[in-house]
């Protein structure tokens, strides 16, 4: 099995760390999320990656581009992907801010981290050697303020437990006039919108996770997209954050939605 290395994320790019936090890269930090939603997602992690393109006939990749697409990363930026899993958005933000740039993946699986590691491993794309894998907790980032060119999240914000610190956490370690994108699934306000979703999950995505023993972690999606935050609902606690700007954009027929904002 891979391992994710010792070297300090200070060996990369020194400034991205706050002093307290100068340590090596994959120091477990202080995890906020519950320890069952932790526990859910290490278990899934081997599978995780089949089963998205399975359940998503691919289209999450489609998804997961505009979502790298929107957060303005271009070459030479520092950027971050939070709650990164096995590293579908890091891998695209690193092509796009290339060798000059810094990608840092902090989520707080190490199971999903190290699949994300053994993939960059695998793959001959030099430009992915910028990217660095951190454990880590998104209510309480590890970098000082205003460090970051572009941030990405997916499907990590309906996940977290306090919602309005992770926007909160967003904001301060974005520098000023930067962008964030953050995808997942969409709460819908359209009544048919909803009963698609939820018949899609009742009927597809938990009868195929069944087939890999995965039932119940699957089950679970649709009370978190119960639970979750409207568009207008995610402007609104952006704007209240301190952005200057929120947008959110329903895609894949209003079964996913994508929030875009600036500081």
């Amino acid at each position: 099995m891979p391992t994710l290395q010792l070297t300090p994320l200070l060996h990369c790019r020194s400034s991205l760390l706050s002093p307290e936090n100068s340590v090596f890269r994959h120091r477990k930090l202080r995890l906020r999320c519950s320890d069952q939603r932790q526990a859910l997602f290490s278990r899934i992690a081997p599978v995780y990656d089949n089963l998205n393109d399975l359940l998503s006939l691919g289209q999450h990749r489609v998804w997961k581009r505009m979502a790298v697409s929107w957060s303005g990363a271009k070459r030479g930026d520092n950027v971050l992907d939070i709650c990164c899993g096995s590293g579908d958005l890091a891998f695209l933000l690193s092509e796009k801010v290339g060798l000059d740039g810094q990608v840092i993946g902090v989520d707080f699986s190490r199971n999903q981290l190290l699949i994300a590691s053994s993939r960059q491993q695998e793959r001959s794309t030099l430009c992915y050697t910028n990217i660095e894998w951190l454990e880590g907790d998104a209510l309480n980032l590890p970098f000082s303020d205003k460090n970051f060119d572009a941030i990405t999240m997916g499907y990590g914000l309906r996940n977290v437990t306090d919602k309005e610190r992770a926007v909160e956490e967003i904001f301060r370690v974005l520098k000023p006039g930067c962008k964030a994108s953050i995808l997942d699934f969409n709460k819908s306000m359209e009544p048919i919108t909803g009963v698609i979703q939820e018949w899609m999950i009742d009927n597809i995505v938990v009868p195929v996770a069944t087939n890999y023993g995965l039932a119940e972690e699957y089950r679970y999606l649709k009370s978190s997209i119960q639970e979750y935050l409207t568009g207008k609902e995610l402007e609104q606690l952006a704007l209240a954050a301190g952005f200057s700007d929120a947008k959110f954009y329903e895609i894949a027929g209003g079964l996913m939605g994508n929030l875009v904002v600036t500081r």
